[in-house]
């Protein structure tokens, strides 16, 4: 098992910049794959970005350019680092961790809200 918490969240005006952070614990050694999705209201979870254990990094269209996901693997960390915000990034980001090379994403953490607003 592996457990996720994240931090970071918070209220951000449109063109400002936040960080999100995970922790895993537990089965760590098992870990591959470990990303951010997002959950709008009235919206299906997506993916945001994610990175795989060698270091390749996947990216949604709408966030490319603007947003960095980095891992380090001695710290048991992912974060999310989060420019050029826009209202329509609002919502509860989660972190997502998964052992498996193919398969979705099975480990969660509860999620922290991002709201960008002036």
């Amino acid at each position: 098992q592996v457990q996720l918490v994240e931090s970071g969240g918070g209220l951000v005006q449109p063109g400002g910049s936040l960080t999100l952070s995970c922790a895993a614990s537990g089965s760590i050694s098992s870990i591959y794959g470990m990303g951010w999705y997002r959950e709008a209201p009235g919206k299906q979870r997506e993916l945001v970005a994610d990175i795989r254990s060698g270091g390749s990094t996947t990216y949604a269209d709408s966030v490319k350019g603007r947003f960095t996901v980095s891992r380090d693997n001695a710290k048991n960390t992912v974060n999310l680092q989060m420019n050029s915000l826009k209202p329509e990034d609002t919502a509860v980001y989660y972190c997502a961790a998964k052992a498996a090379i193919i398969g979705p994403y099975n480990y969660w953490g509860p999620g922290t809200q991002v709201t960008v607003s002036s």
